[in-house]
């Protein structure tokens, strides 16, 4: 699955679309200290937090695509971070369970 699948998968609305990249699986947390050490590269990272420090988590983490849950929107500096930086970064009105399950279920996982 890539990160435009997701999207479409999960009814979400993209924030910032860099390159499309795969995603193997997913991450659900809202600890950055714990998202930092444990996220695994190529993955959907669904979360709450919606802070310029996601894009540093997300870019030291490798993750394919950032998954703002519950219609968080990002903060105006997460958003200009991602712009910069070419991360991907998407919202949905899903909890952060239901969309890592819709993504478990369409991967196989």
């Amino acid at each position: 699955m890539d990160v435009l699948e997701l999207t479409a998968l999960l009814e979400a609305e993209t924030i910032n679309l860099g390159e499309n990249g795969k995603i193997k699986t997913g991450y659900c947390g809202d600890f950055l200290s714990f998202a930092m050490g444990r996220a695994p590269s190529d993955c959907a990272w669904f979360t709450v937090m919606s802070n310029v420090n996601v894009a540093a988590v997300a870019l030291l983490a490798e993750v394919s695509v950032v998954v703002l849950c519950e219609n968080v929107s990002p903060d105006e500096n997460l958003t200009a971070r991602c712009k910069t930086e070419g991360l991907n970064i998407i919202k949905t009105p899903l909890s952060e369970y239901a969309a890592a399950v819709k993504l478990g279920n369409a991967i196989g996982i």
